[in-house]
């Protein structure tokens, strides 16, 4: 039994390793000091705040200037660490299929004048029902979802929106490359169920899975409750004349009466919900027309047909009334199994909240002051490396609890809590970087020298109003008197 417990312990140290020194050999410049920035983000005793406190853990053997021109100046082949990426072991669903959650979040630099390329965000939480738009960086990432309730995913891959960038064109694009990477390492194979795209309502789900039609990819995501879809066409009937119609009758999602007898619908008893009523429509569509997202279209749009999904709930945790949840889903003809496993696949993709929070809370995605939008992107692709390895040594850790926290088994250790004993298990790996060689401090700036270069700015991205069209004020002549008391 031991023996066998040491083989199970083995293969995960393995593919730790293995992973450890892909990503090293990824790092194409400065590698020595982004790997070791890494492990001190990793073996860190607290939350990361800032880079110059990174350098003060025992694992970074280099000074807090290293760190930062690492950073600045350093290069990470980023192709080949998607492929790294893809290549470690994946969590699947029950049927064995890979679960993609798409997500943006954003790096809020709301006083980073001199920082190019800022987008204005949408911040929620910042006020009582108020979304604020914030200066900052977006980012789509994209991660494979495990079956059941976790705090862990598998982040896969990381792109910042430009702007001007289209979300539906861009996350296509990052979509179709990474289904690609995946089908090169190995991870779907020609007969396998095809991978299930879950996104929020901020896609427009039916663009997207046209996008990605070629692919062997479903789309589900969640849709407005104003929305209305329309049905398929009637058949045309003997001596009709005009041109048939391309639109069936309207399904109105806030009109109950144009929903009509629903194809499926199940009921499912949960612990945190009560019963949990899905009902699914078969073949429903968008009507498209050529504005928005398909003005640039040439000829007739396409008939986009899917399967929307209601879902009821009887309570909410928190004790507020619960709403309706709109679905679609590229599929059709979809049984009452398939319409239970795309629901609950829908709230699966919650647990991407909990990756975004460990990155900014826990391991400082957002603290570093970083200027350039090049070393925030070489940031967070360290932070992406350093949570992998993190999954990777979860066979590995040790429940090392607070005196106040309750006992965890090792397959409900939270990342925090593998984080506390990473240090251990990082001394049973190889670590490839290389010690720093003893140098003198630089003479720094000559005594009586000035840095005289302009700072330049960079405004938001916005149309801003010209000089010409504010207006002017008259300037008062009049002096205003002193105040003396």
């Amino acid at each position: 039994m031991s023996l066998l417990h040491h083989d199970v312990r083995r293969e995960p140290l393995t593919e730790l390793s293995r992973f450890r020194g892909a990503f090293y050999s990824c790092l194409t410049a400065r590698s020595d000091a982004l790997f070791e920035l890494t492990d001190a983000v990793l073996c860190g005793d607290g939350p990361v705040r800032s880079l110059a406190e990174l350098s003060l853990v025992g694992e970074s053997r280099r000074g807090h200037g290293g760190l930062y021109a690492g950073v600045a100046h350093g290069r990470i082949d980023t192709n080949r660490l998607r492929l790294a990426l893809a290549a470690v072991s994946l969590p699947r669903a029950a049927d064995g299929r890979l679960v993609l959650a798409v997500d943006i979040t954003c790096w809020l630099r709301p006083d980073a004048h001199t920082s190019p390329e800022r987008i204005l965000c949408h911040t929620y939480g910042r006020g009582k029902d108020q979304h604020i738009p914030v200066p900052g960086w977006p980012y789509s990432i994209i991660c494979a979802l495990e079956p059941g309730r976790s705090s862990w995913t598998a982040p896969l891959d990381a792109l910042r929106l430009a702007p001007g960038d289209d979300t539906a064109t861009v996350t296509a694009r990052q979509l179709r490359e990474l289904v690609e990477r995946l089908i090169k390492a190995g991870q779907w194979q020609t007969g396998d169920p095809d991978i299930l795209v879950v996104a929020d309502a901020g896609y427009d789900a039916p663009r997207l899975a046209h996008l990605l039609r070629d692919l062997p990819v479903q789309v589900l995501a969640r849709m407005r409750s104003d929305r209305v879809l329309r049905r398929a066409a009637p058949s045309r009937q003997p001596h009709t004349m005009g041109r048939p119609p391309r639109h069936g009758g309207e399904f109105v999602f806030g009109q109950p009466d144009t929903w009509g007898t629903p194809d499926t619908k199940t009921i499912t008893h949960t612990r945190l919900y009560g019963n949990a009523t899905a009902r699914s429509w078969d073949r429903l569509h968008p009507k498209l027309t050529h504005r928005s997202s398909w003005a640039e279209a040439d000829g007739t749009l396409p008939i986009l047909d899917g399967t929307v999904v209601r879902l009821d709930i009887d309570r909410l945790p928190s004790g507020a009334t619960p709403k309706p949840v709109w679905l679609w889903w590229s599929g059709t003809d979809a049984a009452p199994a398939d319409v239970d496993r795309l629901w609950q696949a829908y709230l699966r993709r919650f647990d991407i909240e909990h990756t975004f929070r460990l990155f900014k809370q826990t391991l400082g995605w957002t603290s570093p002051k970083i200027r350039t939008p090049e070393a925030a992107d070489r940031w967070t692709w360290l932070i992406l490396a350093a949570y992998t390895q993190l999954r990777l040594a979860r066979p590995l850790a040790a429940d090392l609890r607070r005196p106040w926290e309750k006992p965890a088994s090792a397959d409900r250790l939270t990342p925090a809590r593998v984080r506390r004993d990473f240090r251990h298990i990082r001394t049973k790996t190889t670590c490839p970087a290389r010690a720093p060689k003893p140098s003198r401090p630089g003479p720094g700036r000559p005594r009586g020298r000035k840095n005289t270069q302009p700072t330049p700015r960079h405004d938001v991205h916005t149309v801003r109003k010209t000089d010409a069209a504010k207006p002017k004020t008259k300037k008062s002549t009049t002096s205003r008197p002193r105040r003396t008391g």
